[in-house]
């Protein structure tokens, strides 16, 4: 089970895996309603590497981010139930509306993104590869987006 740990403590831990000649993945998003297709893309970074980090929006970007409406699980939940997946080593809450500063504390081996990213539009890009890091994209699960489950839910679908 994973561990939730500030941003002040990334760049000490990063560097502590490292040194043991850990591979590092990192992924980031919101992940308000938790669900299958965010689960197989977590299994499917943690094996890409030795240990998988996860950024996640807080409440305050998700807001931006999806609108006022969202989060409908607030970040310190959303950061406890992804904690407590098999595949997510470490969860850290950012308040910025991209993983940038994330990123650069951390420096991963490896970012992933879902197949509705193209790594040329992705503001990590540029960032990861700065430090020798590459940006991964890995499918998706057809017809499963918290955006879907949100509409279904309120009738608009």
């Amino acid at each position: 089970m994973g561990s939730i740990i500030a941003r002040s403590e990334l760049e000490e831990l990063a560097r502590k895996l490292k040194s043991e000649g850990k591979r590092i993945v990192t992924t980031n998003g919101c992940f308000d309603l938790l669900h299958v297709g965010h689960v197989r893309i977590l299994k499917a970074a943690r094996e890409l590497g030795d240990v998988l980090i996860l950024g996640l929006n807080s409440d305050a970007s998700v807001r931006k981010l999806k609108g006022p409406s969202r989060p409908i699980t607030v970040e310190n939940d959303r950061a406890e139930i992804l904690s407590s997946l098999w595949a997510v080593d470490y969860v850290t809450i950012f308040p910025e509306d991209t993983p940038d500063e994330f990123l650069k504390h951390v420096k991963p081996d490896i970012h992933v993104k879902g197949a509705d990213y193209k790594p040329e539009h992705l503001s990590e890009t540029p960032i990861v590869e700065s430090f020798g890091g590459e940006v991964r994209i890995l499918a998706l699960v057809p017809g499963r987006s918290t955006t879907q489950i949100v509409e279904r839910l309120s009738g608009d679908q």
